[in-house]
């Protein structure tokens, strides 16, 4: 079993709103609890704007523009600051540790992941996911991100697995779940929000909590 990574095994919206809560700490002073809520609003569309690129400068760029701060992060510090604070801003979750170590017993797990390799892989080791997992490919150093076919047939061939044996879990349905089944893998969508699937894509299953992948 294949898993993503950002909003399946781990928790972004959280992470998103803790870095934020770093970011008016360090440039921002006596934010009132009401223009913050606004403020948090606006970070979160400029991050989801930017999701998927590995350069996080823009997203600082976009809500200095909104927000003046007292106290700026300089250009060249931005990027070092997302890199070394955001992986950190990933909450623990035992839950899903003991979900994967259950379904480990019968099974090989993994997990392929786009993004730098840098912040993916402190993100899983801050998050005590490392040792769950047999391997963990990431788009940085295959230089294939999902959906690209390769990356999949990649994990395929470092578990030695054939693609109607695996199965892969994820939250995007064109990244996660078109992609693996473009590989012949078939996709599992995790949509623990009850999304509405508007897209001619097809999932193998679909769940609302990992808790369900045990019947698998």
């Amino acid at each position: 079993m294949i898993f993503d990574l950002d909003d399946t095994l781990l928790n972004r919206d959280e992470a998103v709103e803790n870095i934020f809560n770093l970011i008016i700490e360090k440039c921002y002073e006596d934010v009132e609890h009401s223009a913050k809520n606004d403020m948090l609003q606006k970070f979160k569309e400029y991050d989801k704007s930017c999701y998927g690129n590995n350069d996080k400068t823009k997203v600082l760029h976009s809500f200095y523009a909104d927000f003046p701060p007292k106290h700026r992060l300089a250009d060249h510090c931005i990027q070092e600051f997302w890199n070394e604070y955001f992986p950190q801003c990933f909450p623990i979750n035992h839950q899903i540790i003991n979900i994967v170590n259950t379904i480990k017993e019968d099974l090989k797990v993994a997990i392929i992941t786009n993004g730098s390799t840098q912040r993916q892989k402190a993100k899983i080791r801050n998050t005590r996911l490392h040792h769950c997992f047999e391997i963990v490919v990431i788009s940085e150093e295959t230089g294939f991100s999902k959906p690209d076919i390769h990356i999949f047939e990649t994990a395929l061939k470092k578990l030695n697995v054939k693609p109607g044996d695996a199965l892969f879990v994820g939250d995007d349905l064109y990244k996660d779940i078109g992609g693996c089944q473009n590989a012949c893998i078939k996709g599992i969508w995790f949509n623990p929000h009850k999304k509405k699937n508007d897209t001619d894509i097809k999932p193998y299953a679909e769940i609302h909590s990992l808790e369900e992948l045990v019947q698998f």
